[in-house]
């Protein structure tokens, strides 16, 4: 008994070190990547070439999920709306929570999944075989080169993305009301303009932009860190997408909090 609770009290502390880890090495990135940004030092070119390719090569996936989201947010809202009979409130009901909440958040998902996992791939690769080693060899940062470009280019890329998902969205919201709830597009968009304010789209755009830096600063910590060849990149974009997640919807809890 003593020994499984010796173990199981080991194994608590070995996770919370290597938390405290993980979190101290992405908050010194962090700061790495601010200063970079203040100063210009950042590589311009490589930050546009990686603004194109996580950008517009990820509007297919972006788009398919933006316009099933807010068929879902249509069938969840016409619930009450049947009930009550308030078919002109559809397009508030559906409007408020894709713009402030379910669109950054599943936005933000997917992108963790393509871009940040992919990021993470590609900087363990070039770790363990010795390129980032070159670079500080040759007199180069990291962090100038290859850190802050990503970071920039993923932020960007996310709140861009996340502001064209939400019109298609709202664009699926409308199709679908008039599909399975018999509400005009008129009435969907009057409403939607009525009762939603400005402040809600902006809400979701900060979320979006907050979710970019955790997708970012997460993949390129654990891109970076990498140990133990491709084995250690496999586990490190598995670690990059997990914190990522966990990050987005802790982002997201303060954020609504805050931002009431």
């Amino acid at each position: 008994m003593i020994a499984m609770l010796t173990a199981l009290v080991a194994a608590v502390g070995r996770a919370a070190l290597s938390l405290a880890s993980d979190a101290g090495g992405i908050a010194l990135l962090g700061l790495g990547v601010a200063r970079s940004v203040v100063t210009l030092r950042l590589d311009h070119r490589e930050g546009l070439r990686h603004l194109r390719r996580m950008g517009f090569d990820s509007l297919p996936i972006v788009i398919l999920t933006a316009f099933f989201t807010g068929g879902i947010m249509v069938v969840q809202s016409g619930i009450f709306v049947r009930r009550f009979g308030a078919y002109g409130l559809l397009g508030y009901g559906a409007g408020f929570a894709t713009l402030r909440e379910v669109g950054p958040i599943l936005i933000g998902l997917m992108f963790s999944g393509r871009v940040g996992a992919n990021n993470a791939a590609e900087l363990g690769t070039m770790t363990v075989t010795e390129q980032v080693d070159g670079l500080r060899a040759l007199g180069l940062s990291p962090i100038d080169f290859l850190v802050a470009p990503r970071v920039v280019a993923m932020v960007v890329a996310l709140f861009c993305l996340t502001i064209f998902g939400d019109a298609v969205a709202l664009g699926g919201g409308i199709l679908f009301g008039k599909l399975l709830m018999g509400v005009e597009p008129g009435s969907f968009i009057a409403s939607l303009t009525t009762d939603v304010k400005l402040a809600d789209l902006w809400t979701g755009l900060v979320k979006a932009a907050a979710f970019g830096v955790c997708i970012s600063l997460s993949s390129c910590h654990f891109g970076l860190s990498v140990r133990g060849g491709a084995v250690g990149v496999g586990r490190a974009v598995n670690d990059a997408v997990v914190a990522a997640a966990i990050t987005i919807v802790l982002c997201d809890n303060l954020l609504t909090m805050v931002m009431k």
